[in-house]
């Protein structure tokens, strides 16, 4: 049997620098699939119904799932399809042994490795209100804080989900104690903590940054999010759309000797961040071309920065028109996903599925290396009609 050093080479020589991942599919118990992950429609409970159903996917992850005590070894870690073998081995172990080709000797450097990953979001309802923690927090429970970002894409939105709305932080006149009532209130039902917030439409096409602290419950648009590296969290709510949350999802990331402590609970809040009356300006985020749009489309493509507020992450949409082919270099290595067309980058060929088996390969999602990002990829558009649009998550700078 080949070791992951040896399917790692075979990889990068098959790609000429660009991996292929396989899809690498997440359930939530709390969630309701919204449907629009392409995945097939008697695949969605793939777990088991008891782990609830999938309605996250996950890309470049080297991230393992927090979903509770029956998480499987590698839920939530992307894998690279050998496509010469018909093997596969973890992105993580990859880049244990082959991080400086990979990701270049700055990166690794600086960063230790790759230090983000990104997913798709697809719930038919809310998601409870709710936080990440900080640095500082997490650290408390030996884990990393967890800035995130939201996109909206048009090409996995036919329909809006029941809430396409929003909620993000505090009325700016919102007190610690009100919000220690809410938590003391747990038991009794609904503790109304969305009294103390504002929720916002979400639009196709746009996005928010959303850093840690920050107290949101994300509405029902299918969601593209390049976050840190961290599936760390904290909810602050007890019923949404009448489904009860246990409250040892409030407490799973905070310290043992602090879990019945709502002052220590309300520390996990960022405070000014939550009640700063211009959150919207300073988090909602509209895409902004990297070049002149006129001069891209004379070259083929457009593409424009969708996620750009934070120093852990960065991500891009790239549309390559009909029938063209476009050069596209890069600073650094980024993961892709492929959401709308069919055609080449680099050496591989690459589609947009509509409809993938749980298990089942794809020419969807693809990794791509410093130096192949670097270098310049011809990336062509085989449809004469269609558009070729791909995400690409980066994470951050050397």
């Amino acid at each position: 049997m080949a070791t992951h050093r040896e399917l790692t080479d075979r990889a990068l020589n098959d790609g000429n620098g660009i991996l292929r991942l396989m899809p690498n599919w997440v359930p939530r118990s709390f969630c309701v699939p919204g449907k629009r992950i392409k995945l097939h429609p008697d695949h969605y409970y793939a777990y088991g119904a008891h782990r609830g159903g999938i309605d996250e996917r996950w890309f470049s992850s080297t991230t393992r799932a927090q979903n509770g005590p029956e998480t499987l070894p590698d839920e939530g870690l992307s894998y690279i399809y050998v496509e010469s073998t018909r093997e596969k081995v973890l992105l993580r172990d990859a880049l244990a042994s082959h991080g400086k080709e990979i990701l270049g000797a700055k990166v690794m450097e600086k960063h230790g490795g790759w230090t983000m990953y990104s997913k798709f979001f697809d719930n038919q309802g809310p998601l409870p209100f709710h936080l990440h923690h900080t640095d500082a927090k997490a650290a408390e429970v030996a884990q990393r804080g967890k800035p995130e970002a939201y996109y909206f894409p048009r090409q996995l939105n036919n329909h809006a989900g029941h809430f396409p709305y929003t909620f993000f932080g505090l009325h700016p006149r919102t007190t610690r104690e009100e919000l220690k009532r809410r938590l003391a209130d747990w038991d009794k039902g609904d503790n109304g903590v969305l009294f103390l917030s504002s929720a916002y439409k979400l639009e196709l096409g746009t996005g928010w940054n959303v850093p840690p602290g920050v107290l949101h419950a994300p509405g029902t648009l299918l969601t593209y999010e390049p976050q840190r590296a961290s599936d760390i969290s904290s909810m602050f709510q007890s019923i949404v759309w009448d489904a009860y949350i246990p409250r040892e999802l409030l407490t799973k990331d905070v310290p043992d000797d602090r879990k019945n402590d709502l002052d220590y609970l309300v520390s996990l809040v960022e405070w000014e961040l939550n009640v700063d009356a211009d959150f919207h300006e300073r988090n909602f985020t509209k895409p902004k071309p990297v070049k002149p749009i006129e001069q891209m489309r004379a070259e083929g493509y457009e593409e424009n920065w969708i996620a750009y507020k934070s120093e852990y992450f960065s991500a891009k949409e790239l549309t390559v028109l009909p029938g063209r082919t476009a050069t596209i270099q890069d600073e650094g290595a980024y993961g892709a996903i492929v959401v709308q067309g069919r055609g080449r980058i680099g050496a591989l060929d690459i589609e947009s599925p509509a409809m993938i088996r749980f298990g089942e390969m794809t020419h969807d999602e693809l990794f791509v290396t410093e130096a192949a990002a670097k270098g310049g990829l011809r990336v062509t558009n085989t449809s004469g009609v269609e558009d070729l649009v791909m995400l690409k998550h980066f994470g951050p700078s050397a």
